[in-house]
C-alpha cells in the first residue's frame, strides 16, 4: 500500500486555517460601506431659547443655543457613562461628581474627557441632530 505524504486531519486543519485566514484578510482588504447616519433628535429652532437647552432624555443628548450658536452635546458622561444633568451654568454627573462648561468641556474630574459633540444640520426651521 502506497503512504500518503499528508494524513487526512492534517489536510482539514490545513484547509480550515486557510479559510479562516482568507475571510480575516478579506475583511481588512474589502472596503466597508459607510455606515448610514440616522436622525436621533429634531426640534424647531424656534422652540430653543437663547441660553438654554432641550433635553432629549430617551436619546441622552441636549441641543443647546447661546450667542455663538446651536450645538448638540450627548449626555453621557466620558467618564463611566452615566446621564448627566444640565442646568443653566453647567452640566454635572451625578455619579461620580464631574463637571463640565455648556460647551462639553471638562471643569472637574474625575472625567478628564469632554462631552462629545454631536453634527447637527438646521434646514427651515428645523434642526437635527444626527449620530449613528
Amino acid at each position: 500500500m502506497e503512504k500518503l505524504p499528508q494524513s487526512r486531519r492534517k489536510f482539514i486543519t490545513t484547509l480550515t486555517l486557510l479559510l479562516v485566514s482568507g475571510g480575516l484578510l478579506a475583511r481588512y482588504l474589502i472596503p466597508r460601506k459607510p455606515e448610514k447616519r440616522r436622525v436621533l433628535a429634531s426640534a424647531a429652532s424656534s422652540d430653543l431659547p437663547l441660553n438654554g437647552a432641550l433635553l432629549f432624555r430617551n436619546e441622552r443628548l441636549a441641543i443647546l443655543k447661546d450667542n455663538d450658536g446651536v450645538y448638540a452635546l450627548s449626555l453621557i458622561c466620558s467618564h463611566l457613562g452615566c446621564t448627566v444633568t444640565v442646568t443653566e451654568n453647567a452640566i454635572s454627573c451625578p455619579c461620580h461628581g464631574s463637571l463640565f462648561d455648556r460647551r462639553g468641556k471638562v471643569v472637574k474630574g474625575p472625567a478628564y474627557k469632554p462631552l462629545e459633540v454631536l453634527e447637527l444640520a438646521e434646514q427651515n426651521g428645523i434642526i437635527r441632530v444626527y449620530g449613528t
